[in-house]
This record gives structure tokens, sequence and C-alpha cells, in this order.
């Protein structure tokens, strides 16, 4: 299952603070009989791209039938620290949006196209700041996604922002082009991209509140296609 002679290098310099050496692919990894206990135990020793030494595996979390999955980019900050996805300030503007449109918290799979935080250090103090992966580190993780689909088959797939997106849908796909609108695909019946909900922060001040507003229409329209209880 491991491949412990690393084939490529990736990320940033094995003397940095996040990056080293990876194999290219976290398919050397994916243990046999997959289900999701042995995934997120294998994931843990996964050497696929160099993101493996910026911290701890922050795998996907929530019931093991859902009927919707959400998809982010990777963890920040507060999630590698704490272990857990879409717990900071994203996740709290995301958990606001799910209460909004009536969708239990409980009730949705949470994860990220990259299951490692990747961050740089700022110049003038040690603060972690967030780097977005490379193609590299996106598709030598992709098996975590692929495989975390296929076991807990969710009904909706929402991804949240273009890394996610173009991760399950091809470095094509546009989100401010086909946001909100469902995607034909073979990975569920529907799948609908927004954007990510950090971007909803960064937005300038005159922005936020209307890119807000947006985001939180997109996940009432996610919750217009749960099946009817």
């Amino acid at each position: 299952m491991i491949v412990a002679t690393a084939k490529k290098r990736t990320g940033e310099s094995a003397t940095g603070p996040c990056g080293g050496i990876g194999t290219g692919t976290a398919a050397d990894y994916i243990p046999a009989r997959p289900t999701l206990p042995k995934l997120r135990a294998a994931a843990t020793q996964c050497r696929g791209c160099g993101l493996w030494t910026c911290g701890r595996v922050v795998f996907g979390e929530g019931p093991k039938s859902p009927t919707v999955m959400l998809v982010g980019e990777q963890p920040g900050d507060q999630e590698e620290q704490m272990g857990h996805p879409f717990v900071g300030p994203a996740g709290k503007l995301l958990d606001a949006a799910l209460e909004e449109a009536g969708i239990d918290r409980k009730s949705v799979y949470l994860t990220n196209a990259v299951k490692h935080f990747k961050f740089e250090r700022g110049e003038k103090s040690k603060r972690r700041i967030h780097k977005k992966p490379n193609d590299a580190e996106i598709r030598a993780c992709r098996p975590w996604l692929e495989k975390e689909i296929e076991v807990l088959k969710p009904r909706i797939i929402v991804v949240l922002g273009a890394t996610a997106a173009q991760s399950l849908l091809g470095k094509q796909f546009r989100v401010t082009q086909q946001r909100g609108k469902p995607v034909k695909s073979a990975l569920a019946d529907t799948v609908i991209a927004t954007v990510h909900p950090s971007s909803v922060l960064r937005a300038p001040d005159d922005e936020r509140e209307q890119a807000r507003r947006d985001f939180f229409a997109d996940i009432r329209a996610v919750a217009k296609r749960l099946p009817a209880r």
C-alpha cells in the first residue's frame, strides 16, 4: 500500500516551514476495501505530496450516509490546530448559511480537496499565512476525495471555491460562470458549485454584504434540492 521511495518533489523546500518530498499521488496509500475509518487512518500516513510536513491531516467528518457533501479547498490554521474541518471563521459563516437554509450541519459531510494546511510564515511574525495549493498537490490528494465520495455516496455534492470545483469538475470549470447551477456529473445526482465562504470574508467592505447574500442564496438553492422528509 505504501510506496517508500519518493518519486516526485512537490511543495516548498524540505527545509522550509511547509513542504517536502512526496510520492506524487495519494493512491499509493489507499487501503484495500476502503471504509471511512480505514481512509481516515491511512491518510495520517500519506506522503503523496510534500504537504505532509505542514502539520496534521484534517480528514472529512460527518455522517456515514450523508445526503449532502460539502467540499472546500484545504483546512485553515484553526482547522489544522483543532483537527476538524470548517471550524474557523469561514466555517462559522458556513454554519450561518446552513442554518438560514434549514440544513442541519450534523447531517452533512464536510471535507476538503487537500487534506493539509499549506502555509507560509509572515516576514515580520510567526503567523501561518494560507497559501493556495498547486496543481500537483491537488492532483496528488484527489484519491482521498474520490474514495470519500465512493464510500459515502452523497446525493448532493457542493463544491466551495475554484480549487474544489476544478479538482472534481476539471480545470475548465469556472465557479464565477456556473455557481448555483446544477452540473451534470457521475459523482452524484446533483453537483453544485459556489464560492468558498472565506472569499466572502475577504471581499472589500463595500461588497461583503452582497457577497454574503449571494452565498446564502446558493446554499438555499442546495436546500431546495434535498429530498422531501
